[in-house]
């Protein structure tokens, strides 16, 4: 018998970039945890069935995070005056090996855990650490939030401290382990993740692309985040064209469904290549402004066609809700077009639209409240004052900008309302 949901609100989403759609005092209805559809008056067919009244509360999609460190979680604002590759040698890298000890992995995994349940990340694309271990172990944890994400054991062979790297053929066994053991899992599921090119040798990348096409696993990596970094990849790869080229020649670059986080620094052949095939390119705002990368030009990405998602980026980024990474998305863009009028500031149905739809595509039908997508939502209560003064646009607005997990009221994946 199938499972019905109901429940009665406000509800706000973006059914493309461009507006908010948005239905007041309506009633959704999930039929196994998909979206069936809303309705200003409950259908006569449902009216024996129990609603879920949240009131005068905004009902919004789960936020998506295309890009987020799981391993790195602990180290959130600390060491933000560095420039990446630094910020790497002396922070991250001696965080990271800790993850070889479980029960030091476990304990900061669940915090991990919790705190994104908690500011409404309800899908995510993570990077675990080089141990196959401790990834096993965060599989595990997510697996028990009820959260849906893609997990990566992270591959490195090379150009990193010896604690985190390993022999080529460890990183790519313990990636077929994790693989093999995960692919069919609901919601928790694998994903390729070399570091970034500079870690990684050509043995390992071409093994990592053999990988994902011969199970069908998506990618994740990153791409010309940093002018040193882009410059690093340029002396260690003379034969590729360029940066993304590097991961092209050995299928890594939208062969499978990829993530490209940071892709500030591309080259007109690069952007086209982005359009062809396909990659989402992640926007990090928070994080490339922390470690001082530069800005991602969205709006030209955008009008060009290229897809483009939001990720927090902790710990580069310092704080792990995905509104933050709106807010900057938005701000950042109005940097960029103080030097450059005809690259317009992202809007915040834009950035909303990223961070929910456009992410959500990845994980496929999440995202939205359109007929046979996921339900996957937040219910977000503000303060009596502000919701009786404001229309319900200008509360979300409010909630984005300065809301946090005390704003969640309540959280549901697929139908299914999750606890903290």
């Amino acid at each position: 018998m199938s499972k019905v949901l109901i429940v009665k609100g406000h509800f706000l989403y973006t059914r493309t970039a461009e507006k908010f759609t948005v239905h007041k005092d309506s009633f959704l209805v999930a039929v196994d945890g998909q979206v069936e559809g809303i309705y200003p008056v409950l259908p006569e067919r449902f009216k024996e069935k129990h609603v879920q009244d949240y009131g005068n509360r905004l009902i919004i999609p789960g936020f998506v995070d295309l890009h987020l460190h799981a391993a790195q979680f602990l180290q959130c604002g600390i060491g933000m005056t560095k420039q990446l590759l630094d910020w790497l040698e002396d922070y991250t890298f001696d965080l990271e090996k800790e993850f070889r000890d479980e029960d030091f992995a476990k304990s900061a995994y669940s915090c991990f855990a919790r705190k994104l349940l908690a500011s409404g990340t309800l899908r995510a694309c993570v990077f675990a650490s080089s141990s196959t271990t401790g990834t096993e172990l965060l599989f595990e944890i997510l697996k028990n939030t009820g959260i849906g994400a893609y997990v990566g054991k992270v591959n490195m062979d090379r150009n990193a401290p010896a604690c985190i790297t390993e022999t080529t053929e460890d990183s790519l066994k313990g990636t077929i382990y994790l693989i093999e053991k995960y692919q069919n899992e609901r919601l928790v599921k694998p994903i390729i993740t070399p570091r970034f090119a500079p870690t990684c040798s050509d043995e390992l990348l071409k093994g990592l692309g053999d990988i994902a096409l011969r199970y069908n696993v998506p990618v994740q990596s990153h791409l010309s985040e940093n002018i040193d970094e882009v410059q690093w990849v340029q002396r260690l790869f003379t034969s590729a064209e360029h940066y993304s080229d590097v991961y092209f020649k050995n299928n890594l670059f939208g062969q499978t469904k990829t993530l490209m986080a940071h892709a500030i620094y591309l080259s007109e052949d690069e952007k086209i290549l982005a359009l062809e095939n396909g990659p989402v390119l992640v926007h990090c705002p928070d994080s490339n402004l922390n470690v001082r990368s530069g800005i991602m030009p969205v709006r030209e990405y955008l009008n060009r066609g290229i897809k483009v998602g939001l990720g927090s980026d902790i710990a580069g980024g310092h704080k792990i809700g995905l509104n933050e990474a709106m807010v900057r998305a938005v701000q950042m863009s109005k940097l960029i077009n103080l030097d450059n009028d005809e690259l317009a500031p992202l809007t915040l149905a834009e950035v909303f639209y990223m961070g929910t739809k456009a992410g959500g595509s990845f994980f496929e039908r999440t995202g939205s409240f359109e007929k046979g997508y996921m339900f996957d939502a937040l219910v977000v209560e503000d303060e009596p004052m502000v919701a009786e003064k404001y229309s319900v646009e200008d509360r979300l607005e409010k909630f984005i900008y300065t809301g946090d997990d005390r704003n969640i009221l309540a959280r549901y994946v697929e139908g299914v309302r999750l606890e903290q």
